[in-house]
């Protein structure tokens, strides 16, 4: 194949467990796909966004050849990096304001009570304040958490004001690290009236929402917004942590559409266009109600697997295609399996690991059960405590990506794979 038909792809925070899915989007075979940052640089650590692009514009300038896409599939600093270089170097991307619009989870919330009611009660808390003490209008339970943070860092479910004071002590130690980078972006926008003085570092009250989470995955091309895939999101009993994402969804067609609608609007209120989207929603069986968590200006990289096994192709391609503006269609039911998951394999407490599995053992459990791939997460020797990027009240210790023809199928399958890892802890060291 001759240079002028490969495509460069420059995907920021390209990672070894994504790479394999990325080479399965159709047309694979015309695309190079190149590192641009590493997991490292964009996700430990104080992030320092203006060193972060200058990293970028050096690798990008130093290529000889086209660059012809530059994506990605993290949160910030990878969702807002995107649309900046994007910018410099003349590739499609959807606008830094849209991808902020989502991203400063307070500013979404204005956004989204234009279009819906479907989103529980929101206020800014008062980090200055002393004692702290929740906006008049949210009532308890609710969720505290800043307004920018990795996955649900720093977020935490309080129950009375006790607990909502312990929880916003430890968000204004945490608050900065995603907080003051995001400040530079800001700058960059010119802000509503609304958003006057807020800034990167607020913290933001939500009211506890029950029921079963489901995500929404869709695009925007060229204005039109369209939704590919509903999936259900499963936690672990009395635990506001996922134990797998499960696609297709199970939920009743008519409240399938109802989560289609809403994602329309709120996307096109966005602005969004040329990119792919994730939207996290509750449902409540007992009321029928839907309510928006939140809104990710990216796809969901770990749906990428589900979305291969059931549809046959991998959501990765969506955002390949919208970036070398072409048509970002998914095929529908065409995969191997009729349904797929995503498991989140956990521990509850800290510990630091005695054994993982070595890349033949998991590459022979991978090769006895089909329709498995397994990503271990810490390494031997690590404090569970010290793994960064984790929820407020568990570890990951691997991802277990299993299709089958039913949920009893997929559970068997996690289930071999948990008992196989054969993973071992032992105490943490005593303070």
């Amino acid at each position: 194949m001759s240079d002028e038909t490969v495509k460069n792809v420059f995907v920021i925070g390209l990672d070894e467990a994504n790479l394999p899915t990325l080479r399965e989007v159709p047309g694979a075979d015309r695309l190079r796909f190149h590192q641009l940052l590493t997991i490292e640089e964009l996700q430990y650590g104080e992030v320092h966004l203006p060193t972060l692009f200058d990293k970028a514009r050096e690798v990008l300038d130093a290529f000889d050849g086209s660059i012809d896409a530059i994506v990605g599939y993290w949160d910030f600093p990878v969702s807002t990096l995107v649309p900046m270089l994007s910018e410099r170097y003349g590739t499609r991307s959807t606008s830094l304001e849209s991808v902020v619009k989502c991203e400063h989870k307070y500013w979404s919330r204005l956004e989204q009570q234009k279009v819906t009611d479907r989103h529980p009660g929101f206020d800014r808390v008062d980090l200055s304040a002393e004692p702290p003490r929740p906006p008049e209008n949210v009532t308890f339970p609710m969720w505290v958490k800043p307004a920018l943070s990795y996955s649900s860092e720093l977020a935490f479910g309080v129950d009375d004001e006790e607990e909502f004071r312990k929880a916003v002590t430890e968000i204004r130690d945490g608050i900065s690290r995603i907080g003051r980078p995001f400040e530079h972006i800001l700058e960059r926008i010119d802000l509503p009236p609304e958003m006057d003085g807020v800034g990167g570092r607020v913290c933001l009250a939500e009211e506890s929402l029950s029921g079963v989470q489901v995500a929404v995955e869709g695009y925007v091309h060229q204005g039109e917004v369209t939704v590919y895939g509903v999936l259900d999101s499963i936690q672990y009993p009395d635990s506001p942590c996922f134990l797998r994402h499960q696609y297709p969804s199970t939920l009743p067609p008519a409240v399938i559409a109802e989560l289609h609608d809403v994602s329309e609007r709120v996307m096109r209120q966005i602005g969004m266009d040329s990119a792919t989207f994730s939207i996290e929603y509750f449902y409540d069986p007992r009321t029928q109600s839907i309510n928006l968590l939140e809104i990710n200006p990216r796809h969901s990289q770990s749906h990428a697997e589900l979305f291969q096994y059931v549809d046959g192709v991998p959501n990765h391609h969506c955002m390949v295609s919208l970036a070398l503006g072409e048509d970002p269609r998914m095929p529908h039911r065409e995969g191997p399996y009729a349904m797929a998951a995503k498991w989140y394999h956990r521990w509850f407490t800290d510990g630091v690991v005695r054994r993982v599995p070595g890349p033949e053992e998991i590459a022979r459990i991978e090769r006895e059960t089909p329709g498995v791939r397994i990503e271990v997460v810490p390494e031997q020797g690590t404090r569970l405590s010290d793994l960064p990027g984790q929820d407020s009240y568990s570890y990951e210790l691997a991802h277990i990506f299993t299709g089958g023809a039913d949920e009893a199928e997929l559970r068997e399958k996690f289930d071999h794979c948990v008992a196989a890892l054969g993973l071992a802890f032992d105490e943490p060291p005593k303070e």
